[in-house]
C-alpha cells in the first residue's frame, strides 16, 4: 500500500493510483516547502492505510542555472534549503513519531525503514550549485546520524545518492547538446541513469535482504563519484 506526494503532477499520480488500484494507492496534493507539509502528508498516509512503515524521501529541487556563489541571491539559497532539507526534517520527524508507536510482534521486528535520496554532489560538491551541494551533504550527515540513534527502536535508515538520471528535473539541462556532453564525459558508463534504476536499489533496501545495513550511502551514479 502506497501514499505518494505530489507538488505539481496531478496527472502521473493519478496515473500511478490507477495503476496500482485505489485501495491500494493514494496520491496526496502537497506543498513540501511549507512548515506544516511533513506532518499533514504523514497523517493523511496513516488515516488513509492505518500504519506507516516505510519513508522514502525522495522530493527535491535543483535550480538549473550555473550561480556564483557571490551572485546566488538569499532567495534561492534558502527555497533549495527549506525543499531539499527543512521538509526532510519534517517528514521524518513525523514519520518516525509514528513508526515508534506501531507494535510489533517481536522486539526485534524491525518497526520502519527509512530511505533519503542525496546525489554525488553530497559527496564531491558541484560548482555554482553550492546550495544544492549543501543540501545533499546534509542528507547524508542525517543519513548517519539518524542510522545510530534510531537503531535502537529498529528503524533503518539509509540513503540513495544517484547521479544523472533521466527526469524532469534534470531534463532541461540533458537536453542541450553541449551540457549533455560534459555531463556523460563524467560517467564512467557512458550514460544517465534512468528512474528504474534508482528504483530498485530503494526497494533493496527496503527488504529483509538489506536486515543487516543501516547507516550505508548506495551510490548509483555509473561510477561519477569516483572520477567527479
Amino acid at each position: 500500500r502506497v501514499a505518494v506526494g505530489y507538488e505539481r503532477a496531478k496527472k502521473q499520480a493519478d496515473l500511478l493510483v490507477e495503476e496500482i488500484g485505489a485501495d491500494r494507492c493514494a496520491a496526496f496534493a502537497c506543498d513540501l516547502g511549507t512548515e506544516d507539509a511533513g506532518r499533514e502528508l504523514v497523517a493523511s498516509a496513516v488515516s488513509k492505510f492505518g500504519a506507516l512503515d516505510i519513508l522514502i524521501v525522495n522530493h527535491g529541487v535543483w535550480p538549473p542555472d550555473d550561480v556564483a556563489i557571490d551572485q546566488m541571491s538569499e532567495e534561492q539559497w534558502r527555497r533549495t534549503l527549506a525543499v531539499n532539507v527543512d521538509a526532510v526534517f519534517s517528514l521524518t520527524k513525523y514519520a518516525v513519531a509514528q513508526m515508534k508507536r506501531q507494535t510489533k510482534k517481536s522486539p526485534f521486528e524491525i518497526k520502519g525503514h527509512i530511505v533519503l535520496i542525496a546525489s554525488t554532489a553530497a559527496q564531491r560538491g558541484e560548482a555554482f550549485h553550492a546550495d544544492y551541494a549543501a543540501s545533499k551533504g546534509a542528507l547524508v550527515s542525517m543519513t548517519k546520524g539518524l542510522a545510530t540513534e534510531l537503531a535502537r527502536d529498529r528503524i533503518y535508515v539509509n540513503c540513495v545518492a544517484p547521479g544523472w538520471v533521466d527526469t524532469e528535473m534534470s531534463g532541461p539541462a540533458l537536453a542541450d547538446p553541449k551540457t549533455r556532453a560534459k555531463v556523460l564525459a563524467t560517467i564512467p558508463i557512458g550514460r544517465v541513469g534512468s528512474p528504474e534504476e534508482i528504483a530498485a536499489p530503494i526497494l533493496f533496501l527496503c527488504t529483509s535482504h538489506a536486515g543487516f545495513i543501516t547507516g550505508e550511502i548506495l551510490n548509483v551514479n555509473g561510477g561519477a563519484v569516483l572520477v567527479g
